[in-house]
C-alpha cells in the first residue's frame, strides 16, 4: 500500500499575512476556501512538490511557529537563497555538511524551513 504526504498544517497567526509570505516565496496559492466563521483553509504548494502545506482560521490547534524542521530540496542551495533575497525574504548563509547545502528561512510565526541541496558523499 502506497502512502503519500500530501498536506501539512502550518500554524500561523495572520492568514493574509502568511499567505502573502509563502506566495512571496513562490508557493503557488491552489486554495483559499472560507468554509464558515470559524474555518477558512488555504493550501499552498511548493513548485514541483506533490506535498502542500495549510494554513487558515480553525485548521489545527497547534500554536504558531510550532512548526520546526519543514524541508524542501533544490538543485541550488545558492540559487534558492539568492531567489528568496531576491523576494525579500530573510535566509541564511549557505551551510555545508556531509549530508548536504542548506538554507534556512522562517515565516513571520517562527516556523521554520530548511532548504537542501543533496550533495553525493566523497569517495
Amino acid at each position: 500500500m502506497d502512502m503519500k504526504l500530501e498536506l501539512v498544517a502550518v500554524p500561523v497567526t495572520d492568514v493574509d499575512r502568511a499567505k502573502e509570505f509563502y506566495e512571496r516565496v513562490g508557493f503557488n496559492a491552489d486554495h483559499d476556501v472560507p468554509v464558515s466563521d470559524e474555518i477558512r483553509f488555504v493550501q499552498l504548494t511548493p513548485p514541483g512538490s506533490a506535498c502542500s502545506i495549510a494554513l487558515g482560521k480553525g485548521i489545527t490547534e497547534a500554536e504558531p511557529g510550532s512548526v520546526q524542521g519543514l524541508q524542501v530540496v533544490v538543485d541550488s542551495a545558492d540559487e534558492a537563497r539568492r531567489e528568496l533575497l531576491d523576494r525579500g525574504i530573510e535566509a541564511s548563509e549557505v551551510s555545508e555538511f556531509p549530508w548536504g547545502r542548506f538554507v534556512f528561512f522562517a515565516d513571520p510565526d517562527g516556523n521554520r524551513w530548511a532548504i537542501q541541496e543533496i550533495v553525493e558523499p566523497a569517495g
